[in-house]
């Protein structure tokens, strides 16, 4: 049997193998919890299983770590490499402004 992190849980890991849960799972990180994007897709890569997600992404296991580690700055390409698996992608949207009600 593997060896697995201790955030590794079994029944998130099974829901991770659902393209669209995990897709759902990442924007709801990054969007309404605000959380980075390295720490999130370390978090999802970790449950998923390190080994398993570096064979289908086709990158190095170490290279995966590196990338997910917030102390490290990874390449657009990098990031997008091990969004590809979630049918996600980086990119840059206009900010909505909220429109202010002021009192009359």
């Amino acid at each position: 049997m593997p060896k697995r992190s201790k955030e590794w849980n079994e029944g998130l890991a099974k829901d991770l193998r659902d393209t669209q849960f995990a897709h759902k799972f990442i924007l709801a990180a990054v969007n309404e919890e605000a959380l980075p994007i390295q720490v999130v897709l370390g978090k999802v890569i970790r449950a998923y299983g390190l080994k398993e997600f570096a064979r289908k992404v086709k990158i190095a296991p170490s290279n995966i770590v590196r990338a997910v580690n917030p102390k490290h700055n990874p390449t657009q390409d990098t990031l997008n490499k091990l969004l590809r698996p979630f049918k996600l992608q980086l990119t840059i949207a206009p900010i909505e402004m909220a429109v202010r009600k002021y009192a009359a």
